[in-house]
């Protein structure tokens, strides 16, 4: 069996650290992979096979991909669907779910046409249009680009007419259509990382609680400290979310808890996600373990944690701190995703500890 899963190559597009860590668990499981990235030293290339140096959204590259390469998938949602299409026999993912994914109001349609509890929202085509529709969704509320945008840019919170002058210069900015949100009045973050193949079987990680400093995560707490009925919600909306989309590999979506202990969608990723690291340590089948077993269509297993998991983004300088405090600490598991250069509020690595003490341990964190 080692010898004829060796006979498999798997082609992933974007070379940044999830793609990295996909290319960890396809070699484990005896997979060769090629790299397509514009980056000559990036993250996963340093572990891959082979390297295609190209643009994601670059025609020839893509099928220079698909000819090295039996089974196709990606690391991040800012592919060019268009391009794909012509490979969709050969990417399980789909082009569906990029379709969803790289556009709020494609998204939100597709959750509501699931009966899926999401926030209030409009599309904003003008500043006329936003003056209209705040009447109706009212204060607090985030003004986002429809397109583009992560770690909160390309979005304004506005709590009172003081903030319309900040949301009219993004809409006269962006070139397209913006979404208008309701503030979600939530007690705490969620996300939900499921793993799904092409005849349907699902695995999915623990419920993982998620706390966000300056708009990008900084501590995941897995299994999330909510109630038993909350995690079972939660699981039941994605597995709806994953099987509506027939998606195969792993997908995140993230929710808002609100006091009364119901749960409002905020958006999906479809790839691994970064709130799901603590499952390498965490849990025994990784999300990129099962993402390999669904796109490859292995069956897939129950998930089963190996304790409670605390996961700490390090951003900029403190990978080098972490590595060096983690030689007295020999239950921290400190990732090096490989970037040649640290910037502030840069992703560098993540450090995941499996412990018996979520407070204590979240204590020692403190200090980053």
């Amino acid at each position: 069996m080692a010898e004829l899963f060796n006979q498999y190559r798997i082609g992933i597009i974007g070379g940044g650290q999830l793609g990295r860590m996909m290319v960890l668990a396809a070699k484990y499981m005896g997979y060769r992979a090629t790299i397509l990235d514009p980056t000559l030293d990036c993250p996963a290339v340093q572990v891959a096979d082979e390297h295609i140096v190209g643009d994601y959204d670059d025609p020839k590259a893509i099928k220079h991909l698909t000819e090295c390469s039996d089974v196709l998938t990606y690391e991040f949602e800012n592919v060019d669907a268009a391009v794909l299409a012509p490979y969709e026999d050969r990417l399980p993912q789909g082009t569906k779910a990029l379709i969803v994914a790289q556009d709020r109001i494609n998204e939100k349609n597709f959750f509501e046409d699931l009966n899926i509890p999401i926030a209030p929202w409009a599309e904003i085509h003008c500043g006329g249009c936003l003056n209209a529709n705040l009447t109706e969704i009212g204060y607090p509320c985030v003004l986002k680009t429809a397109r583009g945008g992560y770690d909160g840019k390309g979005q304004v919170v506005l709590k009172s007419d003081e903030d319309k002058a900040a949301a009219l210069e993004l809409i006269n900015d962006y070139d397209g259509t913006l979404v208008l949100e309701g503030w979600v009045p939530f007690v705490k973050e969620i996300s939900v990382v499921i793993s799904r193949n092409k005849r349907g079987a699902c695995s999915i990680q623990p419920v993982a609680e998620n706390i966000h400093k300056n708009n990008i995560l900084h501590l995941t707490i897995a299994p999330a400290r909510v109630a038993q009925n909350v995690q079972d919600e939660a699981k039941k909306l994605a597995t709806q979310i994953v099987e509506g989309l027939d998606y195969a590999g792993t997908l995140a979506i993230e929710m808002f808890l609100k006091e009364d202990g119901s749960l409002v969608i905020n958006e999906m990723a479809p790839r691994p996600h970064n709130s799901g690291h603590f499952s390498i340590e965490g849990t025994q089948n990784s999300q990129f373990d099962t993402h390999v077993r669904g796109i490859m269509n292995l069956a897939m297993p129950e998930v089963v944690a190996n304790g409670q998991s605390v996961m700490l983004n390090l951003l900029g300088d403190e990978l080098a701190q972490a590595q060096v405090r983690s030689i007295d600490e020999p239950t921290w598991h400190v990732h090096d995703y490989g970037k040649a250069e640290a910037k502030p509020g840069r992703k560098m690595g993540h450090l995941t500890i499996v412990t018996n003490d979520v407070e204590k341990t979240l204590e020692k964190l403190g200090e980053f």
